[in-house]
């Protein structure tokens, strides 16, 4: 980049003598240079608002203005006040000089003047002059640069704070968020483990100190999500929610997960406080929630854990109290518990006979039935008329590893609550299809006999059990119409239409139906006739009072009549004493069961002993 001329600019040449102005004229004519020429002050001070010189060379004595007063007045401008000012004089008075100098001269030409000292005091001026342009340009520059620089630090300090105020707001937010549920605003899992940690700790150092947590689960939430959609149901929650905080005083509420809640007691007195305040919630909760236009009722189910000084993990706290709550919850809905060792116990008890179901069942997949532990057990089923077997029942058995041979009340709700109901279930529908067509192949009677399989309700909600049924029968090659499906009661009340249409596609497969247990659900007899039924079984708790109790040959009369008057066949249950079944034959029922014809016995035993029966059995 090249340098700048620090020479070059324009002067002004201000004298009343012509002659002294071509000759000043002449000697600076200089590369650079650009000479303009003023006659006296007047014409001085017009001349230079319009084009500006960078140095006046300014005769002291003039007529009209003297250079003195010409030089005032540039001074006095302060457009003109910076340009300098060298007198040209023949006066050499000290004093006058020092006028000069204080108006506002930079320097003094004494005429007469040589050529070479004008040049050098012109040049010095320019230089200097133009010098100091450039400095304080550079200054301007320089100032600019530093007020941008001091604008950009504010700028930046301002974006910095505000950034570093938005990440507060953000981490502090998050915290928030981290220990909150976002539904309700409560606290949640995380909030409650850590106060669980520090209770727990706290119960460490301080023997005497206890807590309570109360694990609360509403009680059919899911009817509500089903039926009126998630948004209901989560202002469903928050309603809950806003309830419990207004009741859980002096605990803290916390949302769990779902629709379970749990509120932290830190200090109780003692376990009535705490069964106090589960009674108060049941109690706060009675009232509906008026949801848009819905107005829903919900109970809750609570359970209840003491936080005793043997606890050391929060996990073990909250693992005790919904242990309670399952209870709770399995004793009826809308009650508590409290957990106890006796809770514990049942409570392992019960994992562990889950964990040999789940054993017992991989290996009946994948192995035999033998080395699994199921087997089936049948009993016949009679004509009371004929005296002959008509059927049987197959009933599942389950040679525990124990050695003890537990029965299907103890493990099927188990097998129901995980699922594993399904593959033992179609076990047993497979299993009994061939035994009953393997009996048909040895006894000539067995052609018309029916084999009942108890089914449980949770089976009837899996799709692909009716095309498993009718897979089985094919290839065991058992007629449909030898298979009857027995269910309880009380899994056909108040069901959903899906279970009649899955009862109903049964029936139009040719396979048999038939209700057990009946005569224990009153309310089942106006629905009866809705659904596809060949078969009631009457309860063994009729039977078993025949004879004792006038009421129940009335009742067994009735179920008889209705069950006629539908088309359908009746099975006694529960024959033990020849009264009931002497009685039960005066009132014309059709079958009868019980160990009084005949005990539920394995294969091998029931095969010989259908092989020492004569044809046809009688009692």
């Amino acid at each position: 980049m090249s340098q700048p001329n620090l020479e070059a600019g324009k002067i002004l040449i201000v004298d009343d003598h012509l002659n002294n102005l071509k000759v000043l004229s002449n000697a600076l004519t200089h590369p650079g240079w650009e000479i303009l020429v003023a006659v006296d002050g007047p014409s001085a001070l017009a001349q230079v608002n319009y084009n500006q010189p960078d140095i006046v060379l300014l005769d002291v004595i003039m007529p009209i203005m003297d250079g003195f007063e010409t030089c005032r007045r540039l001074k006095a401008n302060p457009i003109t006040r910076d340009i300098p000012v060298i007198f040209m004089t023949s006066l050499m008075d000290e004093s006058k000089k020092l006028e000069g100098f204080e108006i506002g001269a930079v320097d003094y030409i004494v005429k007469p003047f040589t050529q070479a000292e004008v040049l050098a005091r012109v040049r010095t001026h320019l230089r200097l002059g133009n010098l100091t342009r450039q400095m304080e340009a550079q200054n301007r520059q320089l100032q600019q640069v530093t007020e941008h620089l001091e604008q950009q630090v504010i700028e930046r300090t301002f974006e910095l704070s505000t950034t570093l105020a938005s990440l507060q707001a953000v981490q502090t937010q998050l915290q928030y968020d981290a220990l909150h549920d976002a539904l309700t605003g409560l606290q949640n899992r995380a909030w409650l483990m850590q106060q669980l940690q520090g209770l727990i700790d706290r119960n460490t150092a301080q023997q005497n100190s206890l807590f309570a947590i109360l694990f609360i689960d509403l009680d059919h939430f899911k009817v509500v999500n089903d039926s009126l959609g998630h948004l209901v149901g989560d202002e469903l929650l928050r309603g809950v929610a806003q309830r419990l905080r207004n009741i859980g005083y002096p605990g803290t509420v916390t949302r769990f997960g779902g629709d379970e809640f749990v509120i932290l007691m830190e200090t109780i007195s003692g376990i009535e406080q705490v069964t106090s305040l589960a009674g108060q919630i049941q109690e706060g909760l009675t009232l509906p929630f008026q949801l848009g236009y819905h107005s829903v009722c919900v109970g809750v189910s609570i359970g209840i854990a003491l936080g005793v000084p043997e606890y050391q993990d929060p996990a073990d706290v909250l693992r005790d109290a919904d242990t309670a709550l399952y209870q709770a919850k399995k004793q009826g809905r809308g009650g508590y518990m409290v957990f106890n060792a006796a809770i514990r116990t049942q409570t392992m008890a019960r994992m562990q006979m889950e964990n040999d179901l789940r054993q017992a069942i991989a290996t009946l997949q994948t192995r035999t039935s033998q080395l699994s532990g199921f087997c089936l057990h049948y009993q016949p089923i009679v004509s009371l008329m004929r005296g002959e077997i008509a059927g049987f029942e197959a009933l599942l058995r389950w040679s525990h590893p124990s050695g003890e041979l537990i029965l299907p009340g103890q493990f099927i709700p188990i097998a129901e609550e995980t699922g594993l109901i399904h593959p033992l279930g179609r076990w047993v529908i497979g299993e009994a299809c061939r035994q009953m067509q393997v009996w048909q192949k040895q006894f000539p009677q067995a052609a018309h006999w029916i084999v009942n399989v108890n089914i449980s309700p949770v089976q009837l909600k899996q799709i692909s059990l009716i095309p498993y049924i009718s897979d089985t029968l094919q290839q065991t090659g058992l007629a449909k119409s030898r298979l009857k499906l027995e269910l309880t009661e009380s899994c056909l009340l108040d069901k959903a239409t899906h279970e009649i249409t899955v009862l109903n596609q049964l029936k139009d497969l040719g396979i048999r139906l038939c209700i057990d247990d009946f005569g224990t659900g009153y309310s089942s007899f106006s629905r009866l006739h809705e659904l596809p039924i060949d078969t009631l079984k009457i309860d063994r708790s009729f039977v078993n009072r025949i004879g004792s109790e006038a009421d129940s040959t009335e009742i067994i009369r009735t179920i008889m009549a209705l069950a006629h008057s539908l088309s359908m066949d009746v099975v006694a249950e529960g024959i033990e004493v020849p009264l009931q079944q002497r009685q039960l034959e005066a009132l014309h029922c059709e079958f009868g069961q019980g160990y009084l014809l005949f005990k539920p016995l394995d294969v091998e035993t029931m095969t010989r002993l259908l092989h020492s029966l004569p044809r046809p059995v009688r009692e």
